[in-house]
């Protein structure tokens, strides 16, 4: 028996996972409908959890995803995902925050922050148009 299967319970526990990162969790509020999102373990979603809390005004675009550009960059390592997921967090070029809230292919390139775990409800809660999302740790 692999005595590492003991383990895992126990390194989820203290908020690590079985490669000893460390996961972080935040809390993505639109209107009255709280999210919970894990970020990935990279210089982006670092400095992203750094700037939280914030408030934002995201726009709608391609009736597949909500944007924001914040004014100062964010250190970015852009790839190709080939297939967006519906509630991917990912940063386009190094400063406009993207969340999407429709699965498709695609061939833009995105530094991914993380994802909502659970988007059930994700793109009724964001609507048409303009939306306040609010962004913070949990």
């Amino acid at each position: 028996m692999n005595p590492f299967v003991f383990l895992l319970p126990l390194l989820m526990l203290k908020g690590l996972n079985a490669d000893h990162q460390t996961i972080t969790t935040m809390k993505i509020t639109i209107g009255n409908t709280v999210f919970t999102a894990t970020l990935v373990d990279n210089p982006t979603a670092a400095e992203l959890k750094k700037r939280l809390p914030f408030t934002i005004t995201m726009t709608e675009l391609n009736g597949n995803e909500k944007y924001y550009s914040f004014r100062e960059s964010f250190p970015a390592r852009a790839s190709n995902p080939r297939m967006i997921e519906n509630g991917d967090l990912m940063l386009y070029g190094d400063d406009t925050l993207v969340l999407f809230y429709k699965s498709f292919s695609t061939s833009f390139s995105y530094t991914r922050l993380g994802r909502i775990d659970n988007p059930k409800g994700l793109a009724e809660a964001l609507g048409r148009g303009e939306v306040v999302v609010k962004f913070e740790m949990h």
